[in-house]
């Protein structure tokens, strides 16, 4: 397994290298200056055991079509070659597709939009992953029934929000042959958006241990974020890493 945290500059990628983590996420909110960032990224990562995933900008108004279709998917479409440029295999990006807030209009659409961008991806041999919201496996599963080759970065952090029950359990239940990144952080659950308040791993409510097993139980060994900025990452990246030993995911320790 391969475990890392988010980079919104090039010198957070120095701080998560000098941690020893194996790979950063780059937080993509403005094309261009990831474009002229570009350079400096790629010598970060030259001739170092260090490598980069990439995580999209914002959607904006879930709800919005013409916006989605002519602001979003235009920086989505930009996105995606410099992904590739950067040797990057991996982009997450946000598709509210929550049907308690998002229309059936919207996600008809977005279903499209994204059969878009996986033709695009594929071309430039880049996996697309969404990324769980506030949704639940319901609203989940007709999307990827219909888009076979679309992956899910399962937010432990997000899954707390506006449920009972941390969704992360339904999601590998329901579809655990779809999850191809997590993303971790913590929170006291909550039942808005600014109940996300990406807290170091442990100072919430979220059973990270019960769900670190249910995820070493389907074999999963693939990348983990620690979606949290670096002073944060090192209050509690001892914790986690004892969390993934303990659970049996990181087994070559």
């Amino acid at each position: 397994m391969f475990l890392g945290g988010t980079v919104r500059s090039v010198e957070d990628a120095g701080l998560l290298k000098a941690m020893g983590l194996d790979f950063g996420e780059i937080s993509i909110s403005d094309v261009r200056r990831f474009q002229e960032a570009l350079p400096d990224y790629k010598r970060e990562i030259r001739g170092a055991d260090f490598f980069f995933l990439c995580h999209g900008p914002q959607e904006g108004d879930p709800n919005d079509i013409h916006s989605l279709e002519n602001v979003y998917l235009p920086k989505l479409m930009e996105t995606i070659p410099l992904v590739y440029e950067l040797g990057s295999s991996l982009l997450t990006i946000h598709l509210w597709m929550d049907r308690r807030f998002v229309s059936q209009e919207a996600i008809v659409y977005k279903v499209g939009l994204l059969r878009r961008l996986l033709d695009l991806a594929d071309t430039y041999r880049v996996k697309l992953n969404i990324e769980n919201l506030s949704e639940g496996l319901e609203d989940f599963l007709p999307v990827f029934e219909t888009l076979p080759n679309l992956g899910l970065t399962l937010d432990v952090g997000h899954g707390q929000l506006l449920a009972e029950t941390n969704t992360s359990f339904d999601f590998l239940r329901g579809m655990p042959e779809r999850i191809r990144h997590v993303h971790i952080h913590d929170n006291v659950g909550g039942s808005s958006h600014k109940d996300d308040l990406h807290l170091p791993v442990g100072s919430g409510s979220i059973d990270f241990k019960a769900i670190f097993r249910a995820i070493a139980s389907i074999g999963y060994r693939g990348t983990f974020t620690i979606e949290l900025v670096p002073e944060k990452i090192k209050l509690c990246l001892d914790k986690v890493r004892e969390l993934l030993k303990s659970t049996g995911i990181d087994r070559e320790n």
